[in-house]
């Protein structure tokens, strides 16, 4: 899959561990739910300030490639043109679509591929890395890394021992954003655990609300489900192992896991539009659904990490901290799951305003331009947290960098692309025709290990 270097030694960390992150994500999803500060002060201006030596680049120009696009995409342009203000070159941002692997890999195998590319994998940057298709950080990003970063996230951006990625934005994905009247009108409460997750979820569908938006239009959103479930149900040290495939997707504990997912799952009154209409829904329109209304919306929750706080500021009037509230993914086992993802910056030109644009990426001014625009949390722990735009989104953000090293990586996100991020194929594929029909446990077990199979063979 990938080499077993600093990519995978952030990722494996004990339960201990699991449990202080768990403490400290309670305490950012729902401590000071009723602030929505806007980030005026040091935050806000630390956008504006020279944090980072950069060159002159007038006449320069990079091209960046991003799987960004709407109301991200906007933002990450603020980024770039943040760059531009600084340095005089011009940036270029083009969307890879959902497949990254294959937008990029037909680029750089037809000679010309882009000058920087965001990977939102950590399989594919090491598949890219052993094919030499990227450049080594020079010293000047290196020495941005080692002041603001922690060891684990340049861990995750290294391959054989040499650093190649910036984890500019980071997500936190263990998270249940809810309906605060939808469930104040059901006379329910944030759940601790998955018992109470879903008992709550039959109580919210008898008030004549639909509980649990559902944005299984988008594969993704299926593999954070499952892996919740299964790090908080099977543990971090099985996690691990069906991470780097060293046991297989017909193990006892994926089935137990599945078969969890499918106490919801299994019921389409808990879900918004039921079955059907779950896998007809991708991801914006899952949050939309759940903030559509303060008294009676189409959906009650939606599960996914951070980045909702965006789509709920952006594409509702519910305001965050009042109308849309957070909480931990429930508690499947003993400890509450913690999960994050992120997006490395990486060069495939070895140029100088490519390095550049790397290293503003690693600086807290550039993490600044985004987090004030909200839906955005970062690794960098010299990122003022006056920045962020509200309580919730800053008291997420202070565990992610309180915990240091100790964190559990998207699994889908270690695996070869193949299997763990492409549309219509491998783990998204399997995930949604489980999703159509959650009684198929051993049939969802087969087609996900016949697909990780080929995938890391290859």
């Amino acid at each position: 899959m990938f080499s077993k270097t600093g990519t995978t030694r952030a990722a494996a960390r004990g339960a201990v561990a699991l449990c202080a992150v768990a403490a400290l994500s309670l305490t950012a999803a729902c401590g000071g739910s009723g602030s929505d500060d806007k980030g005026e002060g040091s935050g806000s201006s630390q956008a504006d300030k020279s944090t980072v030596k950069l060159p002159k680049l007038k006449g320069e120009k990079v091209q960046v490639a991003a799987v960004w696009t709407g109301d991200e995409g906007k933002n990450f342009t603020k980024v770039a043109e943040a760059f531009e203000k600084r340095t005089g070159a011009e940036v270029e941002v083009t969307p890879t679509g959902d497949n990254v692997e294959t937008f990029l890999g037909s680029k750089i195998e037809g000679g010309a591929p882009p000058d920087v590319a965001m990977l939102p994998q950590v399989g594919v940057l090491n598949q890219f890395a052993k094919k030499g298709w990227l450049k080594p950080l020079d010293k000047a990003t290196k020495d941005q890394l080692s002041k603001n970063f922690s060891k684990g996230w340049q861990d995750l951006g290294s391959s054989d021992g040499k650093q190649y990625g910036v984890y500019f934005k980071a997500a936190s994905k263990s998270l249940i954003w809810y309906n605060s009247g939808a469930y104040q009108n059901a006379g329910v409460s944030e759940a601790k655990t998955w018992k109470d997750f879903v008992k709550n979820a039959q109580t919210v569908a008898d008030s004549g609300v639909e509980p649990v938006s559902v944005g299984g239009g988008d594969g993704w959103v299926l593999t954070d489900w499952f892996e919740n479930v299964y790090l908080s149900q099977a543990g971090p040290e099985k996690y691990d192992k069906l991470a780097k495939h060293e046991i297989k997707w017909t193990d006892p504990s994926v089935k137990k896991a599945l078969t969890t997912l499918a106490e919801l799952f299994g019921k389409k009154e808990l879900l918004a539009g039921g079955n059907k209409g779950a896998l007809q829904t991708d991801f914006p329109t899952s949050v939309t659904k759940a903030f559509d209304s303060t008294d009676t919306p189409s959906a009650a929750s939606v599960f996914e990490g951070d980045f909702v706080g965006i789509n709920v500021a952006n594409d509702t009037k519910a305001k965050i901290g009042k109308d849309a509230k957070v909480y931990p993914f429930p508690a499947v086992g003993s400890d509450a799951p913690v999960i994050t993802g992120g997006d490395a910056a990486v060069a495939l030109k070895d140029n100088k305003a490519a390095h550049a644009f790397l290293t503003f990426l690693a600086s807290p001014e550039a993490a600044a331009v985004w987090a004030q625009q909200g839906g955005f949390i970062s690794p960098n722990k010299n990122l003022d947290g006056k920045a962020y735009p509200n309580d919730v989104q800053r008291k997420i953000a202070k565990a992610l960098v309180a915990a240091g090293d100790d964190f559990r990586f998207d699994m889908s996100d270690q695996a070869p692309a193949a299997f763990g991020g492409t549309k219509g194929k491998g783990e998204w594929k399997a995930l949604q025709d489980f999703l159509k029909n959650p009684k198929d446990v051993a049939g969802t077990q087969s087609a996900l290990e016949a697909a990780a199979a080929k995938a890391y063979k290859d």
